[in-house]
């Protein structure tokens, strides 16, 4: 069975593994608990009340974070004629069509996000296998499947923090929302709006209990137990 570190064990000594915290607690034990030399991205851990078997219990959509991500966001746009024009002209690091295409299938992968328009996706479908098992296929729940005009738009919230959550085959969601420089009322603001968007786009198939467990966690360091009655308090109130 496989240990932890030594660093990980004296940052775990700072939060109660039992215990249940609230939002702002756990983001300031989280960065104190942060201890690798590079800047760790905080991420939000949801254990769901959902069967991800049922097409009408799966959860997925985008939040915008009002803070950023933190981190340079690469992005690569399939649209050709006017679209193409737009995507260049809103600064997309790539831009084309079969030549995008065709550099993906021989290998090449080096963006964040991907968006099309409605007409490549019947080109962009052969990168499937490719694309969709790294979360980085074009989809239109995820905004990023958009008319030639939208292109602009969708680019600026991709470069600006704009995340997508998705449940798993085990029912869970995993998503980043800032890294462990920022201070923690941009944490607490970029999570709360993660919160929000998960509770709003609650299927109407779901019964019972929605979220039952959470959990945050810098990239290398121990979990700390949110208050799931307290996160949906907030985003029900909102």
């Amino acid at each position: 069975m496989a240990t932890r570190g030594k660093k990980y064990e004296e940052a775990s000594k700072l939060r109660d593994a039992n215990k249940v915290y609230d939002l702002k607690e756990a983001i300031s034990i989280a960065k104190k608990a942060s201890y690798a030399k590079f800047d760790e991205t905080v991420e939000l851990h949801l254990r769901m009340g959902v069967d991800p078997r049922a097409a009408d219990q799966q959860v997925r959509g985008t939040a915008l974070l009002p803070n950023g991500l933190g981190k340079q966001v690469r992005v690569v746009v399939f649209a050709q004629g006017e679209g193409a024009k737009l995507a260049t002209e809103a600064n997309a690091d790539f831009v084309g069509a079969d030549d995008i295409v065709k550099k993906i299938e021989d290998g090449w992968i080096d963006f964040d996000v991907s968006i099309a328009t409605p007409d490549m996706m019947g080109k962009v479908g052969k990168l499937g296998k490719i694309l969709g098992r790294r979360g980085l296929m074009p989809n239109p729940k995820a905004g990023t499947v958009v008319p030639p005009a939208d292109l602009p738009r969708a680019i600026s919230e991709v470069r600006k923090g704009r995340v997508e959550f998705r449940l798993d085959r085990t029912a869970i969601i995993h998503v980043p929302f800032g890294k462990k420089s920022f201070d923690e009322e941009k944490l607490y603001e970029n999570l709360m709006s993660i919160i929000e968007a998960i509770v709003h786009a609650r299927p109407s198939g779901v019964k019972g209990q929605y979220i039952k467990t959470a959990s945050i966690s810098t990239t290398m360091g121990p979990g700390l137990n949110l208050d799931t009655k307290e996160m949906m308090d907030l985003a029900v109130s909102v």
